[in-house]
């Protein structure tokens, strides 16, 4: 056999090393690695849904060839607050993965899968178009043992939701979220949230709430959250943290300084947002929690009660005034109302003018009451200020989430925040206003949260990492998604990868997935 000589072997290693092939090379883009520091340029080569290398890669080819010229290539969106409800029926996820969301927390509010186990293990089943994570709700296991009684637990039924609790941490849930402002929580105290927070903290989660007020009483609910912290030994989010109603604007300057005390004492409190000045929720948040405990039939039957009715009414008119009413019917948006779908869109003051009645609080409140006899609505309620937004936005431990629930054109009328939460911070908040560092709101949609939930294979560019990916052009990125007209995609996300997948191709959704059920560890 004839013996190579030392320029044949040298040839040979060139030869292969300019002929290394990848299953993707992302190419001249601007890399964000997630982390807060400056952009380099710099290529990215993808092997098996892993990223395998950040650097010069002239000299390799891929499979796939990516030419990011004039984008921005960074970590895949994290949504911390994710209604993920219709995820079975829509599996891939497109009005998120659209908007560079790779990877969404489920199970906010309070409210969640139960049982988890079986559930995740439906959705393994499916194709799904991102990540999906889940947190245990306290509403769902106080439902489960208390149904909507407005009562303490008795210690065998705080056993059993502790015992749920645990069971869902146990099979990957990554903490526990409460709805203090919706039912049954309303009706739990303190000690109680303590107690199922003490469990979840035992197993290494975190600890969401959706406030117990978000208006009048903000600023005691925000010191009841840090309790929380400090009694369960556990990290918080005060998830979608607002000031709602004219009396509380300008409040936030009073929450984040309690925020900032509470970790300088050794706290582990954050928060998160989406970016808009209009909330959406049911529109029973108008109605006292007492008059509804028990549930619908008992809530009709208190309606028949004159003296209950008019205490009810009463109840509602102060918080349409004082609370996500705003003090005029022309603030509360109704968005999906299923046995009067030609209301969906119309505002709660013009629904009033179509009875022809007059637009007032009084009228406002029967329509509320006669609403939620027929079944309910979701609203969208004009009740915060752009100050407050602001500066929540722009505190260091503030997160950007959606809020939003999986939607499909034709579908109700939804907040715009559901098609367009991350892009409008991209393009809107860093762009046009510069109130954000682009490097910085990258970081608050990508490694905030992904240490938060404690991931170490997402949510930052680096090798070995999980290749969830988002290219965008950061001078067209905008969303599209209006109050008026929320059915529409955002502009300028350009390739989206899941897992190594491309999901999002030239801007065009593909039918590829690469979701993932993730579980935490």
């Amino acid at each position: 056999m004839k013996k190579l000589t030392p320029f044949f072997l040298v040839s040979v290693i060139v030869l292969n090393a300019c002929s290394t092939k990848h299953d993707i090379v992302i190419r001249n883009g601007l890399v964000y690695d997630g982390l807060g520091g400056a952009p380099s340029s710099l290529d990215i080569a993808i092997d098996q849904g892993k990223i395998v290398a950040i650097e010069d890669l002239s000299n390799t080819k891929g499979q796939i060839e990516i030419d990011a010229t004039g984008l921005a290539i960074a970590p895949g969106f994290i949504d911390m607050h994710a209604h993920l409800d219709p995820l079975m029926r829509l599996p891939d996820s497109e009005s998120h993965v659209r908007q560079g969301v790779t990877t969404a927390l489920g199970g906010p509010d309070g409210s969640s899968p139960w049982p988890l186990d079986s559930y995740m293990d439906s959705l393994r089943k499916l194709q799904l178009g991102m990540n999906v994570a889940y947190l245990i709700g306290h509403n769902t296991v106080r439902k489960n043992v208390m149904n909507l009684d407005n009562r303490p637990p008795t210690e065998e039924e705080l056993g059993q939701m502790k015992a749920q609790v645990a069971e869902a941490m146990e099979q990957g849930a990554f903490g526990i979220s409460t709805g203090l402002k919706y039912l049954p929580g309303a009706f739990s105290k303190v000690d109680e949230v303590i107690a199922l927070s003490k469990v979840a903290a035992n197993h290494g989660g975190i600890y969401t709430s959706h406030l117990r007020e978000e208006g009048l009483g903000l600023l005691e609910a925000v010191e009841e959250a840090i309790m929380i912290s400090r009694e369960a030994n556990i990290p918080v989010v005060l998830t979608h943290h607002k000031a709602i109603g004219q009396p509380m604007w300008g409040s936030s300057k009073k929450t984040l300084a309690m925020v900032d005390s509470a970790r300088n004492i050794g706290l582990d409190i954050m928060m998160d947002q989406y970016p808009y000045i209009a909330s959406y929720t049911g529109i029973s948040v108008l109605i006292p929690a007492w008059a509804r405990a028990g549930g619908q039939e008992a809530f009709k039957e208190r309606l028949l009660d004159p003296i209950l009715r008019d205490s009810i009414k009463r109840g509602i008119e102060y918080n349409i005034i004082n609370d996500r009413g705003g003090g005029d019917l022309n603030r509360i948006q109704l968005a999906k109302v299923d046995w009067q779908s030609e209301l969906e869109g119309k505002k709660l003051y013009d629904w009033a003018v179509m009875r022809g009645l007059e637009p007032t609080v009084q009228v406002g409140a029967e329509l509320v009451m006669e609403a939620q006899s027929n079944g309910g609505a979701s609203c969208i309620y004009f009740a915060m200020s752009d100050e407050d937004v602001d500066r929540i936005m722009q505190h260091p431990q503030t997160m950007i989430a959606s809020d939003g629930r999986l939607t499909q054109p034709g579908e109700g009328h939804p907040h715009p925040r559901w098609y367009g939460t991350f892009p409008r911070v991209l393009g809107h908040y860093v762009r046009e206003r510069k109130l954000l560092s682009l490097e910085s709101a990258i970081a608050k949609m990508t490694s905030l949260p992904a240490k938060r939930l404690g991931l170490t294979d997402r949510g930052w560019l680096a090798k070995d990492m999980a290749a969830d990916i988002v290219i965008f052009d950061p001078q067209k990125v905008i969303d599209k998604a209006t109050f008026e007209n929320p059915h529409q995609y955002p502009e300028g996300i350009q390739y989206v990868l899941v897992n190594g997948v491309i999901t999002v191709n030239e801007g065009i959704f593909s039918k590829e997935r690469g979701g993932e059920v993730l579980m935490k560890k």
